[in-house]
């Protein structure tokens, strides 16, 4: 499975951003699908996870309520539209892809596109 970001930039506090991640081979309908950000100096933490099928969407506690994930089987891509973007949000984003039930611990996902970068100004 390869997977590509992309959407990323530079936003004022308050705004919003829509990422997208584009993947090829594996069979998409079957893959969970994640996003992970990784702020400089910091570990690479959780965002939100898609499931397959029906088995719904996670969150982390910090972007519920401003972010939603979403998936597009068509178009093979997942997205995650990103409101009220706050600085702490800045990071590098990146999209993952797993074969399996959803889950929040990068570890389980093995498969990695590159990252785009967020920046959100004060």
């Amino acid at each position: 499975v390869q997977l590509q970001a992309s959407g990323g930039g530079l936003v004022q506090t308050g705004g919003s951003l829509r990422l997208s991640c584009a993947a090829s081979g594996g069979i998409f309908s079957r893959l969970t699908l994640g996003w992970f950000r990784q702020a400089p100096g910091k570990e690479r933490l959780f965002v939100a996870a898609i499931g397959w099928g029906d088995t719904g969407t996670y969150y982390d506690d910090s972007v519920k309520g401003r972010f939603t994930i979403s998936r597009d089987s068509a178009k093979r891509t997942m997205y995650l539209q990103m409101n009220s973007l706050e600085p702490e949000d800045t990071a590098v984003y990146y999209c993952a892809s797993r074969q399996g039930a959803l889950h929040y611990s990068s570890r389980y996902y093995p498969y990695w596109g590159r990252g785009t970068q967020v920046t959100v100004s004060s």
